[in-house]
């Protein structure tokens, strides 16, 4: 019978490995949480610009803001005109009304530049809205018009009164200022509109 005698070697006592275990395990965990804090920042981040909603195109905040500022020119009649009852008429004094605010040199026939493009000296004819902006500023009206529930068959910004009075204005600016207007293809739309028609229009 043989018997087996084990020799314990001495060691390091277990208390004094374990604090080199926990700070392993501590630093262990403090990586995964550091790591798992840091993915989730970056989901948040990627949701975040995931349904940050699109900034519109200039062409469209211009509509909205003449869309919202011929809604309060109703909104100002006595007595209002609900959206709904407005019909060509309105768009008319709508566009007469504006008149005040434009920044275009018409003269009149009694004035002695009356044709001249560029006249030597100032004088007293009145300001009006160009042509160019009133003819944008219908189209961008007669599209947030259907794009606000209305029919395209009772749109009162693509009546052939306001056509008419557009084809006048034109007709009678060109003469004032000694322009020929000469009727030009039309280029692919850019988000840049010329003359006024890129102007905000401001009710007093």
């Amino acid at each position: 019978m043989f018997l087996l005698s084990l020799t314990l070697l001495p060691g390091p006592p277990i208390s004094t490995c374990l604090p080199s275990l926990t700070t392993n395990i501590h630093i262990h965990l403090n990586d995964m949480s550091s790591e798992r804090g840091k993915d989730i920042t970056e989901g948040s981040s990627l949701i975040a610009d995931h349904h940050q909603p699109p900034t519109p195109s200039r062409y469209e905040s211009q509509k909205r803001r003449d869309w919202n500022t011929f809604g309060q020119y109703l909104k100002n009649q006595r007595p209002p005109v609900p959206l709904s009852q407005c019909n060509s008429n309105h768009v008319l004094d709508f566009l007469r009304y504006l008149d005040q605010f434009g920044k275009t040199k018409v003269h009149l026939q009694s004035c002695m530049f009356y044709g001249q493009p560029e006249p030597p000296a100032p004088c007293t004819c009145p300001l009006r809205q160009a042509w160019g902006s009133l003819d944008a500023l219908i189209g961008r009206l007669r599209a947030a018009y259907e794009e606000n529930g209305g029919s395209p068959e009772s749109n009162p910004f693509a009546t052939g009164a306001i056509r008419v009075y557009l084809r006048e204005v034109r007709e009678s600016q060109a003469k004032a200022r000694g322009i020929p207007y000469k009727k030009q293809k039309k280029k692919p739309s850019q988000d840049k509109p010329s003359d006024e028609s890129s102007s905000t229009l401001f009710l007093s």
